[in-house]
């Protein structure tokens, strides 16, 4: 006679038959569209990471691949090496690759497209040979303040210290000798897809830190080109800045494929065929409104990591020019406003780690996702003024305060509540703090609307921590969907998969709403009044407080 015992192992038994069933079946689907090359694959190389993420044309992720690195301080130059840049891309695919062999025990040769992204700005000088002649210059540098002021007055523009035309304009002010050699400059997104398909073209996107973008002509802003090679006539060159800046493509333009050197130099173990069809080349900004579906008027992203920003896509241009403001565009070219701070959670990180080795000097080695996990969650149960502490993370300048330098600085008063709720909370917050200056500008001067903000980046990993605060901060509902942790490179993978299998006429906007994130789950945290009160008293000592920030500018030197 059978036991209600022995009926409930045996529907226990069926049930997990079922869901082995149905797991085995999925791992067959994948390994079907792997092994036809039914995929999009995107790389973005990230301040700290460099991360790779294979998807099917829903945009589900089949696999990840991830090379962790750092950016040095070189001569007062934040930059990578070439080596580091090689390697890196390199070892980050090598993770993939290995990854599908693991999960699914298939070699990748085939894909459908490829795209490529990376941290935006910067300048990456090569001359005819193709030799670099300069060093990389991230867009963390801030050594170029005379050429961003002399460029803005001339275009009636704001041109942000990062942007590649300042670093070209100031190397020429310095009188470098490599100027002279210049054959193609572009952004790291650039550099890399040029050597994977020996094409000189950018996103436009990306191509919007680089220069002014006409969002009409989808090009370089031409009155703008035309009076910068008016500017530079004095010094002789043989070139002009549309010879030597890569072309613009939009999303959905054919980009060039991967060549054979190309396929060689990404994939060491051959098996990677050439002739992969590649999207244009983005900037992180970009791919974060894609990994957000924040590309239509009225939609706006705030991508949280070692930078923050926040994008706000316009109906219209701006009234005033703002230094704290970029003008840039999303992938298909719409204005976006972006207010970006150079200054993320690297402070944060770097705090959380000191924990880390204290808990492992005490015998309790965590798991750093873990830690990350206990600590954020633990600042909910801190004050919504964080009590009175003040932190600001600033390995760099922070051009939205006009600080051309960084320190890192925290501090507190006898009276402050000090404790490790408040300690985590106010460095959470002050990671936000630049970027909230730069949309207080957009939302009260220029009264933009939004109707949806989303989140993603490493900020927004721990479920309602970072989402929570961001939301006091914008004083408006934050979504994050489920896919946020993925951030750029998963965005420059649907952008590549948006090259292989969009339907004819169809808009970036529309295929992402309809056929990517109609599926896709997310949540959503609306303000609370007491962390909107609390925000704001942590601002205005935020404000007030940069000025003790400056004086260890000043009297740091060490």
């Amino acid at each position: 006679m059978r036991t209600e015992e022995t009926i409930k192992t045996e529907n226990t038994e069926k049930a997990e038959k079922a869901e082995n069933t149905e797991k085995t079946k999925k791992i067959m689907n994948v390994k079907e569209l792997i092994e036809t090359g039914k995929t999009a694959l995107g790389i973005e190389l990230g301040s700290t990471r460099i991360k790779g993420v294979l998807v099917d044309f829903k945009g589900n992720v089949l696999a990840v691949g991830i090379h962790d690195w750092e950016n040095s301080l070189v001569d007062n130059i934040w930059t990578y090496s070439l080596e580091e840049i090689h390697a890196g891309l390199r070892s980050c695919y090598s993770s993939l690759r290995k990854n599908v062999e693991e999960k699914y025990g298939i070699v990748i040769r085939n894909i459908a497209s490829i795209g490529v992204s990376a941290m935006m700005h910067g300048y990456m000088a090569l001359d005819r040979e193709g030799r670099q002649i300069a060093p990389f210059q991230t867009w963390r540098n801030t050594n170029t303040q005379q050429a961003a002021d002399e460029l803005t007055e001339l275009f009636h523009f704001n041109i942000p210290l990062r942007w590649t035309v300042a670093h070209l304009y100031q190397r020429i002010l310095d009188g470098e000798a490599h100027v002279k050699k210049l054959d193609y400059v572009s952004t790291l997104s650039g550099y890399i897809h040029w050597k994977l398909t020996g094409r000189k073209v950018i996103g436009i996107g990306d191509a919007a830190g680089m220069f002014p973008i006409d969002s009409d002509t989808h090009d370089y802003d031409a009155h703008m080109i035309e009076k910068f090679n008016t500017l530079i006539e004095k010094y002789g060159y043989t070139w002009k800045i549309e010879d030597i800046f890569p072309k613009v493509l939009v999303a959905g333009d054919a980009a060039g494929e991967l060549t054979a050197e190309g396929a060689a130099f990404l994939d060491e173990t051959g098996n990677l065929q050439a002739g992969i069809p590649l999207c244009p080349p983005e900037g992180d900004a970009g791919t974060g409104m894609v990994a957000t579906n924040s590309v239509a008027p009225r939609t706006g992203n705030v991508s949280a990591g070692t930078s923050t920003f926040a994008m706000i896509v316009l109906e219209k241009q701006l009234e005033g020019l703002y230094r704290e403001i970029d003008m840039v565009t999303t992938p298909t070219g719409f204005p976006c406003a972006m207010s970006h701070a150079n200054n993320g959670t690297s402070d944060l990180n770097a705090w959380v780690s000191l924990f880390g080795q204290f808990a492992e000097l005490m015998g309790m080695k965590k798991d750093t996702g873990e830690l990350f996990e206990k600590l954020y969650t633990n600042s909910l149960q801190g004050d919504e003024d964080c009590g009175g502490l003040l932190a600001y993370g600033y390995y760099s300048g922070e051009n939205i305060t006009f600080i051309n330098e960084g320190r890192l600085v925290f501090l507190r008063t006898p009276e402050s509540k000090f404790n490790l709720a408040n300690f985590m909370r106010v460095h959470l917050y002050t990671s936000l703090g630049a970027v909230k200056m730069g949309l207080d500008i957009l939302m009260k001067k220029e009264q933009v609307k939004v109707e949806r903000i989303m989140g993603h980046g490493g900020f927004f990993k721990t479920k309602g921590v970072g989402q929570r605060y961001l939301a006091a901060a914008v004083e408006a509902p934050v979504t994050v969907m489920d896919t946020a942790s993925e951030g750029g490179a998963w965005g420059i993978a649907v952008l590549a998969a948006y090259l292989a299998d969009r339907r004819e006429g169809e808009k970036l906007e529309e295929y992402l709403e309809e056929r990517i994130f109609a599926e896709l789950s997310g949540e959503t945290i609306e303000p609370q009044k007491e962390d909107i009160e609390g925000f704001k008293t942590f601002m205005e000592r935020y404000e007030a407080g940069l000025a003790v920030e400056k004086a260890a500018i000043e009297h740091m030197n060490w």
